[in-house]
């Protein structure tokens, strides 16, 4: 190995069982270390290699794949280390780059990835901008896309919080006539998003990072007068966000934060006479650099088979309605 020709690279590892993926006495390391020249050495979640360049770009996929492999069927061995290796070294990859690409986060259970052409744009939209509004039906991922992004960018060290926001609409948003403390009350509209965040977090964890504030689940209303710094600040359910909700959450963004709003404007819980906040930003926001829209159909829906068939039938439904009411109209003038 020239020394001209040696370079340093890190990168890191996106796994939540590291014992598992170094196995005991790093053995899972040994098959790397035997087949290719390069130093290798794992502070925490960061491996740092020292070699030439073409070998650590293989190395480093090879990492990719161990993780992948290793989240998807729950164990990992030298000899499926050997053999992704094998296959690396062949040009056959068991995850191919575009896949890797589309992967959002990794846990203990499952890969999060992007699974459909919209999800996919949803992912180069969050990336590339500092607000991404995603629009469309139920079970097209988009909230839980939008809590993977923020665990991920967590996990990374990429922002210090991550604050997730609900308008409690079928509660007043008031909140004040519910028994109980501020959690009992609003328990109800925020699951969804605990639930995204069991998926991804282990209980412990998770519940360390609620008592330190470093994970954030309120109503709406309760973000008025905050500024929020280096977070991931997350609406969901934003079609029963009035005009004036939506505007004070955007405001809300601080030096390196983000945020994703999500909603449904099929589905909008408000009083007849209350302009949804979701549905004016679309037509306000459109055009400014920095803002990203990214609209779901039920071609996305990710949830059980039957989900797309009954929004489906729901739509088609609804314009039938909408046709008649019409038809109804043109007669009654006529006569």
């Amino acid at each position: 190995m020239e020394v001209e020709n040696v370079i340093k690279k890190s990168f890191e590892i996106e796994s939540q069982d590291l014992l598992s993926l170094l196995g005991y006495n790093d053995k899972n390391l040994k098959p790397l270390e035997e087949r290719f020249s390069a130093q290798i050495t794992i502070r925490g979640n960061t491996v740092h290699l020292k070699g030439v360049k073409e070998e650590l770009e293989i190395i480093e996929k090879i990492f990719k794949e161990m993780v992948y492999v290793l989240n998807t069927s729950g164990g990992l061995t030298k000899e499926d280390v050997q053999t992704i290796i094998d296959l690396e070294l062949q040009g056959k990859q068991i995850v191919s780059k575009d896949e890797i690409n589309n992967i959002v986060l990794y846990t203990r259970k499952d890969v999060i990835r992007a699974r459909t052409a919209n999800q996919i744009k949803y992912i180069k939209a969050v990336k590339n901008n500092d607000i991404c509004f995603a629009i469309g039906p139920a079970g097209t991922g988009k909230t839980y896309l939008a809590v993977a992004f923020a665990v991920s960018a967590l996990k990374k060290g990429i922002v210090k919080k991550i604050v997730l926001a609900r308008p409690a609409v079928e509660a007043g948003e008031s909140l004040g006539f519910l028994p109980g403390d501020l959690r009992e009350k609003v328990d109800p509209y925020l699951r969804p998003l605990y639930d995204a965040l069991q998926d991804m977090l282990q209980f412990e964890q998770l519940s360390d990072f609620i008592n330190r504030n470093i994970v954030e689940i309120v109503p709406l209303a309760y973000m008025r007068g905050r500024t929020l710094n280096n977070a991931y600040v997350i609406l969901d359910e934003a079609q029963n966000a009035t005009s004036l909700q939506m505007k004070m959450f955007l405001t809300r963004l601080g030096p390196n934060s983000k945020a994703i709003i999500t909603g449904d404007v099929t589905q909008i819980d408000l009083p007849v006479k209350t302009t949804s906040g979701l549905v004016e930003a679309v037509k306000i926001l459109k055009g400014i650099d920095g803002v990203a829209f990214v609209f779901f159909t039920q071609q996305d829906v990710v949830r059980h088979k039957l989900v797309k068939d009954i929004i489906t039938a729901y739509e088609k439904f609804k314009n039938e309605n909408r046709q008649g009411g019409a038809q109804n109209s043109d007669s009654t003038e006529n006569n």
